[in-house]
């Protein structure tokens, strides 16, 4: 398949509500006004129907899981083979009964399901109970081919893995997508809010650099206290950073938004044959790596 030279790429940044149903509906209007700003992928944030419901450990959450494909998923095709765009879909997937994952679809451009991405990493973190609701990931890291590029996603607690982001770029990925849900704790944002936020865009930033690839990061914003309490300040700021790290576009950290960058793909084969690094690789030397420590 041969890549586009350059394509234009959509993160939606938005506020989730209550309602999912309303909240899907706002999210094909983005989709819809993105196509309209010539945006050829556009990628959702993370668990995009609902509001963040992991604040929480209540078995009620169990009903916003769906099949996929399913619903959505048909309901997103209609959209793509609409506006001709490649749709990323952050999903609460339901597989079985007791057995749920948090489920990226990649939707081509003509309404096919290429593919599907199983969250590998599941937090277990204050007002982030993951584990209560997803088991890991069983499908591995990929990559599908486009015929605007080979993308690859994960899904945000992915992002502070390196050998997540490279194992998807071995498997071709030019592009790693990671659709988020983050912010702060409102009562550490001011001694940590800072620190936090740093950290989390540099470890993707260097996503980029070592794998020479471009990485999209489309966030959610907004104050979401679903069951109470302070609940999760998400900071926004979602970006698209190049083969070499540099941000090339990027979000507010309060204001719901279309972040639009292009890619040139042809960047990624430069990036990739100046800083070789994946050329230099000492795979006969990385077998301790799938221990958990070395003792």
């Amino acid at each position: 398949m041969t890549n586009a030279v350059k394509t234009k790429i959509a993160l939606i940044q938005m506020r989730c509500g209550p309602e999912p149903d309303d909240n899907f509906s706002r999210a094909i209007e983005f989709i819809r006004e993105s196509a309209q700003k010539g945006a050829q992928i556009v990628c959702l944030p993370e668990l995009f129907r609902s509001q963040y419901f992991c604040q929480t450990e209540d078995h009620k959450n169990f009903d916003l899981a769906e099949e996929v494909p399913g619903k959505s998923t048909s309901a997103l095709a209609e959209v793509a083979r609409e506006t001709g765009a490649i749709i990323i879909a952050s999903l609460f997937e339901k597989r079985s009964a007791g057995v749920y994952h948090n489920t990226a679809a990649i939707i081509d451009a003509n309404g096919k399901l290429l593919g599907k991405y199983r969250k590998m990493h599941i937090p277990d973190d204050p007002l982030y109970h993951e584990k209560f609701y997803f088991a890991p990931g069983d499908l591995g890291f990929q990559a599908w081919p486009t015929p605007q590029g080979k993308i690859g996603v994960c899904v945000c607690w992915d992002q502070w893995y390196p050998e997540a982001a490279r194992l998807t770029a071995l498997h071709g990925a030019e592009i790693i997508f990671y659709p988020t849900a983050i912010g702060w704790h409102p009562s550490e944002k001011k001694e940590f809010g800072t620190a936090q936020h740093g950290a989390w865009e540099t470890i993707q930033r260097s996503h980029a650099i070592a794998n020479g690839c471009y990485v999209a990061v489309p966030n959610r914003v907004g104050h979401e206290a679903p069951a109470g309490g302070d609940g999760i300040e998400f900071w926004g700021q979602s970006f698209v950073c190049g083969p070499d790290g540099e941000i090339i576009a990027k979000g507010s950290v309060d204001r719901e938004e279309i972040v639009i960058a292009e890619v040139d793909w042809r960047r990624v084969n430069e990036q990739r044959t100046h800083w070789p690094f994946l050329r230099d690789r000492r795979v006969d030397a990385y077998g301790e790596i799938n221990r958990r420590l070395i003792d």
